[in-house]
C-alpha cells in the first residue's frame, strides 16, 4: 500500500474531531517527510484540516460550517505524557461543565505542575495555572472542583452566592473518602480556598475532618467573599466577609 493510500485509510478510522500528527502514521510509514505532505495534501483538498503547525483533525460538518475538535483535543498533547497524566482541564471549560456558567471562552486553561507562557493555537489561547498537587486521573475532578472554588470571583456571569450554592449541591453527594482527599487537596491551595472548603463543608455538616483547615489558617486574616454569607450561615467562624 502506497504512503498516500495507507494514510488515507488509517485516517478514516479516526473518529470526527480526532486531532493527530504525522507520529500518528510513523509507526508503520517510517517516512517523515513523504507523511507531512501527503497530509498537507489532504489538507489541501479539504479532507482534513489544520488545526496549528504539525496537528491536524477530522472536521465534523454543520449547517454553520466545519466544527472545531473539542477542547481536550486541541491541547490532549500537554495532558499527557507517554500515557501519565501532566496536566488537567480547568477553568473556564470546567465552569460550565459544572454548571457554574453557561460561557464559553476561546481561553483553554491547564492546571500543570510545570507552568509555561501562555500562546495561541489557531483560535484558542492556551494558559497555564499552577498546580501544587500531584496530578493523577483520580483527583482531577477534585482539583477542578478547587481550581473553581479559588477563582470563585471569576466565574463569567455567576454570583458568589450562586457559585456556592452550586458547590453545595456538587459537594453534598461526595462520599467521606472524597471530602477527606478534597480537604488534603485543598491544603495546598490559598487560605481563602481553604476558607470557603471550610464554611461550605460545615454547611453540609460534614465536619469530621475541617479541623486541619481551620488549624491551617491565620485566625486574623479576612476573605472577603460578597454573598456567600447569603448562602453560608459559617462564614463568620472562617473569616469570610
Amino acid at each position: 500500500m502506497k504512503t498516500s493510500q495507507y494514510i488515507l485509510f488509517t485516517i478514516n478510522k479516526f473518529p470526527r474531531g480526532f486531532v493527530f500528527t504525522y507520529l500518528d502514521f510513523t509507526t508503520e510509514v517510517n517516512q517523515k517527510e513523504a507523511v507531512i505532505k501527503a497530509l498537507n495534501r489532504l489538507v489541501s483538498s479539504g479532507k482534513i484540516a489544520k488545526l496549528s503547525k504539525g496537528k491536524y483533525y477530522k472536521p465534523e460538518n454543520s449547517v454553520f460550517g466545519k466544527l472545531q475538535p473539542i477542547q481536550y483535543q486541541v491541547v490532549k498533547d500537554l495532558l499527557e505524557d507517554n500515557g501519565k497524566n501532566t496536566g488537567y482541564l480547568t477553568g473556564y471549560s470546567i465552569y460550565n461543565k459544572l454548571a457554574l456558567t453557561t460561557q464559553v471562552s476561546n481561553t483553554i486553561q491547564i492546571g500543570k505542575n510545570q507552568v509555561r507562557p501562555s500562546f495561541r493555537r489557531e483560535r484558542y489561547k492556551i494558559a497555564f495555572v499552577k498546580q501544587k498537587n500531584t496530578i493523577t486521573k483520580e483527583n482531577i475532578p477534585l482539583l477542578q472542583l478547587l481550581d473553581a472554588i479559588r477563582y470563585i470571583k471569576k466565574i463569567p456571569d455567576a454570583s458568589i452566592s450562586d457559585s456556592c450554592r452550586r458547590f453545595l449541591a456538587i459537594i453534598k453527594v461526595f462520599s467521606d473518602k472524597d471530602v477527606n482527599t478534597l480537604i488534603r487537596l485543598a491544603l495546598k491551595y490559598p487560605p481563602s480556598t481553604r476558607a470557603l472548603l471550610g464554611a461550605i463543608l460545615e454547611q453540609l455538616q460534614r465536619t469530621h475532618a475541617t479541623d486541619s483547615l481551620l488549624k491551617s489558617l491565620n485566625p486574623i486574616s479576612k476573605y472577603k467573599l460578597s454573598g456567600a454569607s447569603k448562602v453560608l450561615s459559617t462564614t463568620e467562624k472562617w473569616n469570610i466577609v
